[in-house]
């Protein structure tokens, strides 16, 4: 990755996604140098040659990829950013998944959304704490109203022997990213703000729950945008459903379950 212009930085995850896109596309306009993340070169190739024909600079845009189904890529690619990317103005954390139809874990037998909605972005996130931390940072991890009925089940984490449905495993996976965002709030390092947010009034990962499969992408992008400027007044942890303050579930609240999820992810993959 070439060096990074000065002014405001952005790294976006999941520009191979519609929500990704649009956010990284909105932030390009806004006059924002912007980090864009895929799942592979030749998506965020393909990412990067979209922006550029849809009025992006060459020089406001940089491409970057990993495949958050395997940790290694992750670890690799926030090591190089780390190293690169001194200060960074702002993280979202779009990139995400459904829960799939049938059970699927990772090569290191993680339940495939769990890693992918959860275990990824935190430490990618974790990784780059010091740079945004320089910057005055903003975290804005794309959440979801269902986290609100997950349940974090530490004896099958994994969901390896209970009940199995779609809806469960993203719906925990979304809890665990919504925990994880205010545990960040209280114990990271001075001048990082962290703030989890469900961006629309429909749900984004799940076309199941709608009525149409091609959802407008554009208004959630733009608040992702306005949320992650250090200039938009936040509470430092805090859940917001759209442009508002919401309460989260109980889990988010409770110290003691955000320290149990802590210690488990910090377990070797």
């Amino acid at each position: 990755m070439s060096e990074i212009p000065s002014g405001r930085t952005v790294l976006v995850t999941g520009v191979d996604e519609r929500l990704g896109y649009a956010t990284a596309k909105r932030l390009a306009t806004d006059g924002a140098t912007v980090i864009v993340h895929a799942q592979d070169k030749e998506l965020a190739d393909y990412a990067l040659e979209r922006l550029i024909a849809d009025g992006a600079q060459a020089r406001q845009v940089r491409s970057v990829h990993a495949d958050f189904t395997e940790l290694a890529e992750v670890d690799e690619l926030a090591g190089l950013l780390a190293a690169t990317v001194p200060a960074l103005d702002a993280l979202i954390n779009a990139a995400a998944m459904p829960g799939l139809q049938r059970r699927s874990h990772t090569a290191g037998g993680n339940e495939l959304t769990l890693q992918f909605n959860y275990l990824a972005p935190q430490r990618l996130t974790l990784a780059l704490v010091n740079a945004l931390a320089r910057a005055q940072g903003r975290v804005v991890n794309v959440t979801s109203r269902l986290h609100v009925g997950g349940n974090v089940d530490y004896s099958d984490l994994d969901r390896n022997r209970g009940i199995y449905t779609p809806m469960s495993v993203y719906a925990q996976s979304k809890l665990a990213l919504t925990m994880f965002t205010r545990t960040l709030a209280e114990t990271g390092p001075t001048g990082l703000t962290a703030i989890s947010v469900s961006p629309a009034d429909f749900e984004l990962d799940m076309p199941q729950l709608r009525s149409h499969t091609a959802a407008p992408v554009d208004g959630a992008a733009d608040l992702l945008a306005l949320l992650s400027a250090s200039s938009t007044p936040v509470v430092n942890g805090g859940y917001y459903d759209g442009i508002e303050q919401a309460k989260p579930a109980a889990l988010v609240r409770n110290s003691r379950a955000r320290a149990r999820l802590a210690a488990w992810s910090r377990q070797p993959a």
